[in-house]
Parts: C-alpha cells; structure tokens; sequence
C-alpha cells in the first residue's frame, strides 16, 4: 500500500482528499463540508454548525498563553465563524483532552475564559466532554448558530465587479505571535525582561492571546441594508482566504497592497523584526476579522460604516488572483497562511 505524507498535501489538499465525493442525503441539509460552517434548514431559519480543535504545542504555547485567555480565544475563534456566514451564534459545545499536569484549578480556569466570552456574545454553554489525554491539552469546540433562510452568506457567492471588503485591520496578531516567542527564546523565564519589552506593545499582544469576533459588524450590515455577496473570516491569512472565497464562487480578484489596514503598532513591529509588514498582512492569520464582498449597489451604503476597509475587487477567473503593489506591479496571491501540516 502506498503511503502518502500529510504534509504533501497540506491542511486543505487533505480535507479535499477526505471529502471527495461525500454529498448530503438528509433533506434538512443545505451546505455541508467547504464552508466556515454548516447550514440546516428548518423552515424560515437556518441552523449553522461550525467546529474547531485546538492542541497544546500546535496551535498554542501555555509558556506564555495564560489559560483564562486561552478559553476565550478558544470559543471566539468558533463563534467567529458563524458570524462569518452571517449568522447569529446560539450555543457553545466543549470537549477537552486533559493530561495529567493539570489541576482542577487549571481547567477552572481555562472555563472561565470560556464563559466570559460566552455571556459576552450572548452564547449559551450547552455541553460537552471530557478525557484524559496522553499528550497535553486538547481543545475541541462546536459552536451552533442560526440566521433566516435569506440572510445566510457563503463563499461561494462572489460575482465579478464586486467590491472585497475587510474589517479591522490585519497582521496585528501574527506580530503578537512573533513578539512572544522572540521574549519566550530571549529571557528565558526572566519575566521583568519580558515585561520591559512587551511595554508600547499591549494591542498586538491582545489580539494574539484575546481575539474578538466581528459580531458587531455582521449587525450593522444588517442595520445598513447591505448583504455581502460572500465572506468568510481571517483565521489563516487574507491571501488563504480570499483564495477560498475566488475557488468556491469561480472568481478573481486584485487586491491592492496599499490599500490594506494596518495598525501602527503592527507596522512598527514587523520593522523592528525586519519583516515585511504587507506580507505579515497578507498571511499572517489569527486576525479573525471579516473578509467579504458586495455588489456595486451597496457602494455609498458601505462607506459610512467605521472599520470597514475597501481593499480590492473580483474579477473574471481567468485574470487570476492578484496582489497590486504600491508601484503598480501585478504579483500573484499565493496561501502562506497557517498549515498545521507543514511542519
């Protein structure tokens, strides 16, 4: 039998591979595998489901990721999906693989976490599971949400002339990322040193270790008359995502580099890194905010909303998906975000 190694496939080449040929035969299910998550009709709504895993040593450092935050960030990055099919999230289901390094006061801790983001966003913790793992701690969590039939975006809906749209600004928690595991291999323990030097830099460590979903901006699309045409939310880079939303709706797109939002702090940490700041932007991921389309109509109702960002447009498919400098050069997107399969 041959065998084939996960990491010359990739994350997303694996889940094509595992999910080739699987269609939904139950009649309530209206989106299944290739969305930020699933949909279910029942009747005039929609049912959305969504799930992410999260393991010690993969996807999180407990060196320097304090617990209480770790279970925060842990339900947003689900609830942010749901918010990413323009849905409103209802409940939360948590499993955890647990080893026996930590205590009861660990996992109380890391709950809390949980359940502020819980009452947070209006959430209920419905259940879950746990066991005993062998190798650290192994976070599992479902989250399940609902919006009308109507209202229900997906990847798949880009159309050409459309307008890309991002919310927030990108690259900040990459940067948080990269500034923590400089000050975990520099001190070495020494804790005053590592506080000295995160001193200015409390925004990019935030949105590394304490994300936020774009709830409020699914609301005031609502609230402007504006549905996007697609959208998915920024958990592996802008350049993964907006190659998921140009595949799934048989699009191109440009995407203008000085166009994109980033924050000062971000910009003078990637300099301080000698790092190029619009590549951290493009594919630095974990940023969890929201990257969507709209019709040409909904221009002059886009415009008034803060924190929205205009930063390019779809094209036809066979003009490729393409980054534009700020010389004007046409350079060609490629997925540099996150793969749990590279390493």
């Amino acid at each position: 039998m041959n065998r084939t190694e996960i990491q010359t496939l990739g994350e997303f080449g694996l889940i094509d591979r595992l999910t080739s040929g699987i269609t939904p035969k139950d009649s309530t299910t209206i989106k299944g595998i290739g969305d930020d998550a699933a949909v279910l009709d029942h009747k005039s709504y929609r049912t959305l489901v969504t799930t992410d895993i999260l393991l010690e040593g993969v996807h999180f450092n407990l060196e320097y990721v304090p617990l209480r935050h770790l279970g925060y960030k842990s339900a947003v990055v689900n609830i942010s999906d749901i918010c990413a099919m323009n849905g409103r999230p209802t409940q939360l289901v948590v499993a955890l693989g647990i080893s026996k390094r930590f205590s009861v006061e660990d996992i109380e801790e890391l709950y809390s976490g949980i359940r502020i983001a819980c009452e947070r966003y209006g959430v209920d913790l419905v259940g879950g599971d746990t066991t005993a793992s062998l190798t650290g701690l192994t976070i599992s969590i479902t989250c399940i949400g609902e919006a009308k039939k109507d209202d229900v975006v997906y990847r798949s809906g880009a159309q050409v002339n459309d307008i890309i749209c991002c919310t927030g600004n990108l690259g900040a928690a990459y940067m948080g990322l990269q500034l923590l595991e400089r000050e975990r291999i520099a001190s070495a323990g020494d804790n005053e040193q590592a506080q000295k030097a995160f001193e200015g830099k409390e925004y990019i460590l935030e949105r590394q270790l304490k994300p936020e979903a774009r709830r409020d901006i699914v609301l005031k699309l609502g609230e402007a008359g504006i549905r996007p045409t697609s959208m998915i939310d920024i958990s592996d880079g802008l350049s993964s995502e907006l190659l998921h939303i140009c595949k799934a709706s048989g699009v191109g797109c440009s995407v203008y580099a000085d166009k994109l939002p980033i924050d000062y702090e971000t910009a003078a940490m990637a300099e301080e890194l000698n790092m190029d700041v619009v590549t951290c932007a493009l594919n630095g991921g974990e940023d969890y905010e929201l990257l969507f389309t709209i019709s040409q109509k909904d221009y002059d109702k886009i415009l008034p909303l803060e924190d929205v960002s205009l930063i390019g447009y779809i094209q036809k498919a066979e003009y490729g998906c393409n980054l534009v400098t700020r010389s004007g050069n046409e350079i060609k997107l490629k997925a540099q975000g996150f793969d749990a399969y590279s390493e």
